[in-house]
């Protein structure tokens, strides 16, 4: 379980730091991978409503920390908390910037009809502090986070807002918080923390083991925390590949090869399926071992790769069952 902590207050001490760290410290009591990204310190262009991501599918802005990193970060992640101060009742500008970037992620799944993987048990919170005790101070920020949820396919589940919180210290002498935090924590993590890790295996984790994974997050996500990686990563996920599960209507954009190791020093799995290539896993005491038999589709013609991502569909889903 990935939890993405989204800090947008420019003070990296301030109240709104200091809670999304108490939100993301108890997601990590319940074994989940944390990250902080504080945006006031990302390269993030504003969107410059050019409408390219609605006719290409890919934001036309490419050297920046959105293209590089964020949006694989985003589609990685189980949970994205937003966390700001309120600034003229809505979020900072450098959050409001992320957000409104996430243009491209609403234009693969809306005009693009396209599903991310993850998509049916992304969780979506907001947190958020403000100095006044006015009755609407929370309202305007509500309503873009739920569109910012759309966009990202994540299901807003809930926020937790603090007014005449203006101190440094206002915050941290409120006992309130730490309950109201903890109890929402295990509310919305401990279903996702109880599922099977699963890690798909193979040489580059270009092809055959993203798809698997891919399969497992979309067919299986609430009982699956899927994983994937190579021993020997390119440097991006197979094209032909790409093309062929969108046909099933899965989108494979921003997500990135990576080595076993790395996936294993962040999670340790339960199940560990190689897909028959001769790839020699890090031994992980307790964990179960499946071989799938599948030829590397690599190279080969589209009609090949089509035949290699059914098969690995069909064994998708009598891993759901086994686990079930």
């Amino acid at each position: 379980m990935f939890v993405l902590g989204l800090q947008g207050s420019p003070r990296k001490k301030g109240n709104t730091n200091h809670l999304l760290s108490i939100f993301l410290n108890e997601a990590e009591t319940l074994g989940a991978r944390t990250r902080t990204i504080h945006v006031a310190d990302c390269n993030i262009q504003m969107c410059r409503g050019c409408m390219s991501c609605e006719k290409k599918g890919l934001c036309v802005i490419t050297d920046d920390e959105m293209t590089s990193d964020i949006y694989s970060l985003i589609r990685d992640a189980d949970v994205v908390v937003a966390a700001t101060p309120i600034y003229f009742y809505s979020a900072t500008a450098q959050l409001k910037a992320l957000i409104d970037r996430s243009q491209t992620l609403w234009s693969r799944k809306y005009r693009f009809k396209l599903a991310d993987p993850k998509s049916k048990n992304r969780l979506g919170v907001l947190l958020s502090v403000g100095a006044t005790k006015g009755e609407n101070l929370f309202a305007g920020l509500e309503l873009t986070m739920k569109y910012f949820c759309d966009a990202i396919d994540a299901d807003y589940s809930g926020n937790l807002t603090y007014r005449q919180i203006e101190k440094k210290e206002d915050l941290a002498n409120s006992p309130l918080v730490f309950t109201e935090t903890r109890d929402m924590v295990n509310r919305l993590l401990t279903p996702l923390s109880s599922r099977k890790k699963v890690l798909f295996a193979c040489r580059e984790n270009a092809c055959r083991s993203q798809m698997a994974a891919a399969f497992a997050q979309y067919l299986g996500g609430d009982k699956i925390d899927a994983f994937s990686g190579g021993t020997s990563p390119a440097n991006s996920v197979n094209s032909v590949m790409a093309g062929t599960m969108q046909e099933k209507g899965i989108d494979m954009a921003f997500r990135k090869p990576r080595t076993l190791e790395t996936v294993i020093s962040n999670t340790k799995p339960d199940i560990i399926v190689t897909m028959g290539c001769g790839e020699q896993c890090p031994f992980v005491p307790g964990a179960e071992k499946i071989d799938w038999d599948i030829p590397d589709p690599a190279g080969k013609p589209e009609d090949f790769m089509r035949h290699v991502r059914d098969e690995i569909d069909q064994k998708v889903k009598e891993l759901i069952r086994k686990v079930s």
